[in-house]
């Protein structure tokens, strides 16, 4: 694993005196009038309370927020990730596992400086990063929050805890601001993309997006404690009867660098829609297999993938 012999101070804070993170919050903030944030581009006013398929107006909602004892090791160390779990989502998912955040959506509306008080007392009770939980849709919101509380003083690492189901414009708001991207790479078939994440173009975008992430930060680094202080953290979730899927996943990020940390679970259970009976939903109506998940895993390593494993 690679290690930092001197972790550096988080990305952000080479923005704050020049007023970069100001101004990158401030070109996020237009972009809500039209929104085009995500791939879906609804185009929608959202400072005018016009909602897209996210859900979201002008404001973040911020279902909870507090430390994570169960994310990977690389994250929570002894204090914990400081998550934050925002409401809404610009996929729609049909097995989602956290349907009633995502999908109501859920959480109160907070301002910019709500969100940063958020921020810095996760710092103050001792978490390792600030880990943000769905934020795609919430990038101007989240820059604004981080520039008021870098001022305060959060020095935290900033975790991108995506879906993968982000447009690349917007990641570019992030370079030199989030120190760790943590997407989910879910499928690679266009047709069950748009049956499972109602995304057609799902495919196109997480590599994209995977691709601008590794580009901005590259492979992870972990200081001398095991932490993660800067890279590319990709989680797959192994899901039933689509281990073709998981190959192709893997033979993917192999490709953008054999060095790609990728941690490949076993979380999966049916919820949300497929709980439901859709026909169209049976085949992922059940868990995954222990067969199953060691084929994903000698897959991973097939691919040529050198840090991928089930978290501990």
């Amino acid at each position: 694993m690679r290690r930092a012999t001197n972790a550096d101070p988080p990305a952000y804070c080479a923005l704050i005196e020049s007023g970069e993170l100001d101004r990158r919050a401030a070109l996020g903030a237009k972009r809500l009038t039209r929104c085009d944030l995500c791939p879906r581009r609804c185009g929608v006013d959202r400072t005018a309370g016009e909602r897209g398929i996210c859900g979201i107006c002008a404001r973040a909602r911020v279902a909870s927020h507090g430390p994570h004892h169960g994310e990977e090791a690389v994250l929570r160390g002894r204090g914990g990730s400081g998550t934050v779990f925002f409401g809404g989502c610009s996929l729609n998912c049909r097995f989602c596992q956290n349907t009633d955040i995502s999908h109501r959506p859920a959480g109160s509306e907070v301002e910019p400086a709500e969100l940063g008080a958020a921020f810095l007392e996760l710092q103050d009770l001792g978490c390792h990063n600030i880990n943000l939980v769905t934020p795609s849709h919430v990038v101007p919101q989240v820059l604004a929050a981080v520039s008021i509380a870098a001022g305060r003083g959060l020095r935290l690492p900033l975790v991108y805890n995506t879906g993968g189901y982000d447009a690349v414009e917007t990641l570019a708001l992030l370079d030199g601001v989030v120190d760790v991207y943590m997407p989910d790479v879910k499928l690679l078939d266009p047709a069950l993309a748009e049956q499972y994440l109602t995304a057609r173009d799902y495919p196109e975008a997480v590599r994209a997006g995977v691709a601008a992430m590794h580009s901005q930060v590259g492979d992870l680094v972990v200081d001398g404690d095991g932490l993660a202080v800067r890279g590319v953290l990709v989680r797959h979730l192994v899901m039933p009867g689509l281990a073709e899927e998981s190959a192709k996943v893997f033979t993917w990020l192999a490709r953008q660098s054999p060095d790609t940390f990728v941690n490949v679970m076993d979380q999966y259970r049916p919820c949300a829609e497929v709980l439901q009976g859709d026909e169209e939903l049976q085949a992922i109506a059940r868990r995954v297999t222990r067969d199953e998940f060691a084929a994903a895993l000698e897959a991973a390593h097939a691919a040529g993938l050198r840090r991928a494993a089930r978290a501990t």
